[in-house]
């Protein structure tokens, strides 16, 4: 599992965003871009085309469940 203190220094490599641990996942707080980065064997793999990019809906569902703001 991802420590508090690395997830207190990742972001997200293409926006710089904060990261919220959802599961094996780590998403990104930022609107535009609502990154999700998969964790593998605890360890993150933040490749920018490794990633996938959430519809609004499942990003709004995973910023409101860690209760970020999703203006």
């Amino acid at each position: 599992m991802i420590s508090k203190e690395l997830l207190d220094i990742l972001c997200c490599p293409e926006t710089k965003a904060d990261l919220v641990l959802d599961g094996n996942y780590l998403v990104s707080v930022d609107k535009q871009t609502r990154r999700r980065y998969r964790i593998e064997e605890d360890i993150p793999i933040m490749l920018i085309e490794e990633s996938e990019q959430l519809d609004m809906e499942s990003w709004k569902e995973i910023m409101k469940r860690h209760g970020k703001a999703t203006d």
